[in-house]
């Protein structure tokens, strides 16, 4: 008799334990980009943003779109909040753009942002647009290196698909900085040799075979 009593009660703590009103705390899934594309050339500055987004158990209530003029969103030019999962917004014309996208769900928890995809809308009469600004991959931004060589690597690319890019790079101490240690690269590394217990500033300047020129953001790093 005791030990049937005794698993009545283990029966009753398990089912109040599993059960009731428990609220799922997960945050929602980062959607995923759809268009514009990565690296779209969009022929109308009336731009269609599209995007897929996860079933979940709390259901998605809306979205918040950011566009901006650089890969770092520090140049944000639009914030729209929507509930569909389209929206259409005017932007102007002969510019590349960035944008990225995160989902808020029934309980107002928030997603990350999604990857970021970039795009460029066409301009009347232009044959040449500009490359995109370069994207970081090596060293990360603020890292500590304990090496006295490192390799500068990065990525670049052009909405006209049959450009050529080649790479100037400016490396050195000063924040803002202004030696070019390499010209007219061809590939998207470069070495430079380090000192120790110095603060680093680089940026990588994108050119096509048309005259076109963008200038990259500055990333910085230390060594040790």
């Amino acid at each position: 008799m005791k030990k049937f009593i005794f698993y009545n009660i283990i029966g009753i703590l398990s089912i109040s334990c599993s059960g009731g009103d428990e609220t799922n705390q997960t945050a929602p899934i980062a959607p995923t980009l759809v268009a514009p594309a990565n690296n779209e050339l969009c022929l109308d500055n009336a731009v269609d943003f599209e995007w897929d987004f996860a079933t979940e158990t709390n259901s998605t209530t809306s979205y918040q779109i950011q566009i901006a003029k650089d890969n770092q969103f520090a140049q944000i030019v639009k914030t729209v909040t929507t509930v569909s999962d389209l929206q259409t917004i005017q932007l102007e014309k002969n510019t590349a753009y960035y944008w990225r996208i995160k989902a808020t769900d029934s309980q107002n928890s928030l997603s990350s942002f999604s990857t970021t995809y970039k795009f460029y809308t066409a301009g009347e009469a232009v044959t040449n647009h500009l490359p995109f600004l370069p994207e970081l991959v090596f060293p990360a931004s603020n890292s500590v290196l304990n090496t006295a060589t490192t390799k500068l690597s990065w990525t670049a690319t052009d909405v006209d698909a049959t450009d050529v890019l080649v790479y100037d790079v400016y490396f050195g101490i000063t924040t803002t900085p202004t030696q070019k240690v390499a010209e007219n690269l061809t590939t998207t590394t470069f070495d430079v040799n380090l000192n120790s217990a110095k603060e680093y500033y680089w940026k990588v300047v994108v050119k096509d075979n048309k005259g076109g020129e963008t200038t990259g953001q500055i990333w910085k790093f230390k060594t040790n």
